[in-house]
Order: C-alpha cells, then structure tokens, then sequence
C-alpha cells in the first residue's frame, strides 16, 4: 500500500521513536549494569545492616561525581550478579568463592579492604552452655547436641558459606528439623529472628554490634581463627561485560583502598561502641594472607 506523502515523515518518526523506546526496555530488562556517572555496587547484608555505607559510599560520590546504586545481598548473590555482568562492582566477603569466581575471569583487580570476625550469639541463660568455648566447631557440636535452636540465613551469603563450612569442619550433621530453621533473610533479620527466639546464629560482629541494643543476645564465643571475616572489593571484566562502568568500578575500588576510605572505615563504630566495626588492612599491614587472585 502506497503512503501518502504527507504522512512519511510522522510515521518515520514514530518508527524511529518506538524503535529507541523497545531498545531502552530491552536493556532495562536485561538487567545490564551502568554506564555514566552511576554505579551498581553488589554487596554483602552486613555492609548495609551495620550502616558502613551510608558512611563510605555519600563520601566518594560528592568526591567522585558518580552515583552509587548499591544492591545488597548475600555474596553468592552478588557474585551471581558479577557473573552474568549485571553490576559493574563487588564488596563482598567469601574468599574461596571469590577465588573461584576470578577464574571465571568475571573479575577484575580483586583487592584486600578491610577485615572483621564472626561471633556465635546466643541468649543470656545460655542453655547449650557454650558460653566462652574457644572452638567455634566445638560450640557448633555442643548446640547441634543440646537441640537448642539455631538459626541460619541459609542465603549462601558469606556468612552462610562460613557457617555451612564450620559445620563441616566440626564433624557432625547440621541440626535439622525445628531445631534448625533458615531465615533466607539478611544477618539484621536473621538476628531479630534469633533474639524473639530465644536462639543461636553466626554473625559478623559488625552487624551484631550496630543491632545490640535492640536484641536480646550476646557474644558467647569469639576469637578463634577460623571466625576470621575478610572483604575483598572486586571490578567487573569489561572486556567480557562492555557494557560495565569499568571506569566508575575502578575509582569506586581505588576509593576504598585510599588513605582517606581507610581512615573513614577505621574510625566508624568506635565512638558509638567503643571499637571499630571494621579494620582497615588494605594495605595488608594487618598480616592477613595474601588472597589476591
């Protein structure tokens, strides 16, 4: 069918237009990571639960020039994200996935940031007694044996990998049945669950401290090696993933393992709780292991 002449013009237009809206939603859908000025930063519940970001991230963006979109969520998650190229930067703190999501040469410049530790809490009256056991395995055995309630992410965040691996190591089958109940939910809420409960769960300090004052729990045990909880910052590979912010990721890691970021870090928690959250190390000047890629 012949187009009038007076009507090729609006209808080229119209084509062009929907053709420009159909690709921005294609892109939306598809869930690509950024370009520009913003940032999508995949990280871990307890950098938001204990309130690190909202310290870090509104310094580097009126630093910077760039928007930070953080999506948090357990760090299996955020490297799932990394690997289908859907952020174009992680914090997160599971080293052995970590290792393994480099090779998948998803990655990019993984660096040292900063360290904690995870505690076992629990209610005051202690009814598994594991109050002041220096193994985190023999704690584990001692509430799997007392059939005291213990409550998990179950999330595959990095928390729930130490925890699962803690299981391992101790040698005795997780609880199951009520005694043992995932939440799938972050650490914050995973410790509410807890607290109303009347029951024990695995958690970085950091969160556990922000929180403290709202739970009935405590620090039952702590300081045995294996509880060591170490954050790495992570780019996206642009080379696989072009459409990354490559440039926005690399200032965002650059920014954390800076002078500035470290002192910021070192500093946040200790007039509130009378220590640190988190220990800066980015210059692994803490003697941590070296588990750079």
């Amino acid at each position: 069918m012949l187009i009038p002449g007076y009507l090729t013009a609006p209808l080229l237009l119209l084509a062009l237009l929907l053709s420009t809206a159909c690709g921005a939603s294609t892109s939306a859908i598809g869930g690509t990571a950024s370009s520009g000025t913003e940032i999508i930063l995949a990280t871990t519940t307890s950098t938001q639960d204990s309130g690190l970001l909202d310290v870090l991230v509104p310094w580097f963006e009126q630093e910077s020039g760039y928007r930070v979109k953080p999506v948090a969520v357990g760090t299996g998650q955020a490297l799932a994200l990394g690997e289908r190229g859907e952020a174009d930067v992680l914090l997160v703190h599971a080293p052995e996935s970590e290792k393994k999501f480099m090779k998948t040469g998803a990655g990019v410049d993984r660096r040292l940031v900063m360290y904690n530790d995870f505690v076992i809490v629990g209610p005051p009256s202690d009814t598994a007694g594991i109050r002041g056991i220096a193994s985190a395995t023999a704690a584990l055995t001692r509430i799997a044996s007392s059939e005291a309630p213990f409550f998990s992410r179950g999330d595959d965040s990095g928390t729930h990998k130490k925890e699962l691996a803690l299981w391992e190591a101790a040698g005795v089958p997780k609880p199951a049945g009520r005694q043992y109940e995932e939440t799938g939910s972050g650490m914050g809420q995973t410790l509410r669950v807890a607290s109303e409960k009347g029951g024990y769960t695995l958690t970085d300090r950091g969160t556990y401290l922000s929180l403290r004052g709202t739970l009935d729990l405590e620090i039952l045990v702590e300081g045995d090696p294996p509880l060591l909880n170490v954050y790495h910052v992570i780019g996206i590979n642009p080379k696989k993933f072009p459409s990354v912010n490559a440039e926005g990721a690399e200032a965002f890691g650059d920014f954390l393992v800076s002078p500035e970021a470290q002192k910021l870090i070192n500093g946040f928690g200790r007039e509130k709780y009378g220590q640190p959250l988190f220990v800066p190390c980015a210059d692994n000047s803490c003697g941590l292991e070296d588990t750079g890629d």
